[in-house]
């Protein structure tokens, strides 16, 4: 059983626009064997930069990803412990949660940002 981690691009991508992503990350998504997960430190940023007018989202985009049979990953004291001792590659502090919570929870983090190579995470790139 394959566990995949969205990035909040990714999970905005899968909701809207499910053509942007690769076959193989359709098929990974699409497939009920897979456990599709999207952390709450996504939720928190759409809802940050729909507030901010600086992106465009489905209104309750949490309720939208369990629509979708998307989990929720909440945010733990350890997943906030490991995002502080990433290295400082990339200052973004919604990416470097789902980094670390990826890493700590053994997932595979979908994404096309090309800054996470820069961490040792197992990625599916998105794009």
């Amino acid at each position: 059983m394959r566990q995949l981690l969205l990035d909040t691009h990714v999970a905005l991508w899968a909701l809207s626009a499910p053509d942007t992503l690769t076959r193989r990350v359709r098929t990974f998504i699409e497939d009920p064997r897979t456990t599709v997960l999207v952390s709450a430190a996504s939720v928190w940023e759409v809802e940050i930069k729909r507030a901010l007018g600086k992106l465009t989202a489905p209104a309750g985009f949490a309720g939208e990803c369990r629509k979708h049979g998307f989990d929720p990953l909440d945010i733990t004291f350890q997943h906030a412990e490991a995002a502080s001792g990433l290295p400082q590659h990339h200052a973004d502090p919604f990416d470097r949660m789902l980094i670390a919570q990826a890493i700590t929870e053994g997932l595979d983090l979908v994404t096309s940002d090309s800054i996470f190579k820069s961490y040792d995470v197992r990625l599916l790139a998105a794009q």
